[in-house]
């Protein structure tokens, strides 16, 4: 194994597959800066900044949670600690900016604060960015004493400095060795007593590999089963590492349709993702942090099967499909039939999903997806809609509706959409029963648990509300009513 550490090329020996990127720094490295905080890739302060080779062969720079990356997951790769920020001895733009604008006091969330702005000061060139730009960048970096406002000042300051030629010369030496690096990486197979580790490039090593080990367990962005490790203790004989598989990295349109490779992150398939969808938008914004979705992949989120994951509303409610490769066999089925049960996927042994196929939309498709929790910003769904549908003048046709939180799986909501197939919902023609049918056809759908993130009795009003949010917004669409308002719900419940 090799990877770029700080500038320097590293190649750890003896450890176990499950050692995580931050203990490796901390424990072998001596690098302290990086702290452990929360352990689960909530609170920021582990985070360093993680360089690659993207699919499109270009070199990028992300901030990642090295307390869920196992560090097999950077070979080939390069790591910046915040002991690795500075410029010929001199403190970095963004380690400046937060001395000058008293952006720290006790220092625990400093150098992730740190790591996540020189994340996007390698990522972009000089650029001023709004308070709520600077919101959504630091959203995964928590901090209890200082408040934000003086580390939003110092993110505004350093992101619009100009890079100095000594800072230019340093970055373009790392990217070149970096680029060099990952020319010349190969698959790495770790196979010792504590566990064993596989990263095939190609889906054919890939195929191979699943067949030869059907009981291994798939991983790519980690930000789960890392979890696993650090939470629950539990231990992996066999890993299979799908991230360095180059055609699963790719997202593209083909016959009419977004092909996402199930490696791809969150971050990358977002604009794909908002380019077409634009009420994708703010859910997206919501699922997880820059950090987390920097790693998470669209296909994990969707092997996964959790009730809640946020993804599969919007995607069963827009007819995606998952294609599926392996040892099996190749297959695609609809979203919707790939989960069986409580994290209980169609999934065969030697089986691996490969890409995620959601339909471009046509003229007609008005689409929605809502996200409920009890925090804005990084937190589970209590309840999630998917909800798309065309017109036909003033008629509901293909009507879809799907929910996360409401039962065992995410699941389309069959007897609601019934209730609205075909209606009138624009304009003066508009079924006045349509709606409260819908609502009250959840009950024959639904019947949702109490656990700590909502009673079953907020699950079932949260979702019928939803269902008259859609509606309201349909009626905004047309000019009939003005921003949704607290008053306009009460008026019409």
């Amino acid at each position: 194994m090799k990877f770029i550490l700080n500038g320097r090329l590293i190649e750890p020996r003896d450890f176990q597959p499950t050692t995580t990127l931050l203990q490796y720094l901390r424990q072998d490295c001596g690098l302290t800066g990086t702290k452990e905080g929360c352990a689960e890739g909530d609170c920021g302060a582990c985070t360093v900044t993680l360089s690659d080779v993207g699919a499109d062969g270009v070199v990028r720079h992300r901030a990642v949670n090295s307390c869920i990356q196992f560090l097999p997951i950077v070979h080939g790769k390069a790591v910046t600690t915040v002991e690795g920020v500075a410029v010929e001895g001199m403190p970095h733009p963004v380690q400046r900016a937060m001395v000058q604008c008293h952006a720290s006091q006790c220092g625990f969330c400093t150098p992730g604060f740190v790591m996540s702005l020189y994340a996007d000061y390698r990522a972009h060139a000089a650029r001023p960015l709004a308070r709520p730009e600077i919101d959504r960048l630091l959203s995964g970096n928590l901090c209890r004493c200082t408040g934000y406002r003086p580390i939003a000042a110092a993110a505004a300051r350093a992101l619009a400095e100009a890079r100095s030629e000594a800072e230019a010369s340093r970055d373009r030496i790392i990217d070149a060795d970096l680029a060099a690096l990952w020319a010349a990486a190969s698959e790495l197979v770790l196979d010792g007593p504590a566990g064993k580790w596989y990263a095939p490039r190609s889906e054919r090593a890939l195929a191979r590999c699943l067949a030869a080990h059907p009981d291994a367990r798939i991983v790519a962005g980690l930000t789960d089963v890392g979890l696993w490790s650090t939470k629950q203790l539990r231990t992996f004989d066999k890993l299979v590492f799908i991230g360095d598989v180059e055609s699963l990295r790719q997202v593209r349109v083909v016959g009419g349709a977004l092909v996402i490779g199930a490696a791809v992150t969150w971050s990358e398939a977002m604009p794909h993702l908002v380019r077409h969808w634009p009420a994708m938008a703010d859910m997206l914004h919501r699922f997880a942090a820059p950090p987390v979705r920097n790693t998470a992949t669209v296909g994990g989120n969707v092997a996964n099967g959790s009730p809640i994951g946020d993804s599969m509303p919007a995607f069963i409610a827009l007819g995606a499909t998952v294609v599926l490769r392996g040892a099996a066999g190749p297959g695609s089925m609809a979203m919707e039939d790939f989960y069986l049960g409580y994290q209980k996927t169609a999934l065969a042994a030697g089986q691996y999903v490969a890409e995620i196929r959601v339909p471009i939309p046509p003229p007609d498709q008005v689409f929605r997806v809502y996200k409920l929790s009890k925090r804005f910003d990084q937190d589970i769904s209590a309840v999630c809609a998917g909800i798309s549908m065309n017109f036909e003048g003033a008629r509901a046709r293909n009507v879809r509706i799907a929910f996360g939180g409401m039962a065992a799986t995410p699941m389309r909501a069959l007897n609601a959409e019934q209730a609205l197939e075909g209606k009138a919902l624009l304009g003066g023609a508009r079924d006045p029963s349509a709606l409260a049918q819908a609502q009250g056809a959840l009950a024959a759908d639904f019947q949702p648990i109490s656990d700590m993130r909502a009673s079953a009795a907020y699950r079932m009003a949260a979702a019928r509300n939803l269902l008259l949010r859609f509606h309201l917004e349909l009626r905004r669409q047309e000019g009939a009513t003005s921003a949704i308002r607290l008053e306009d719900l009460e008026a019409q419940t």
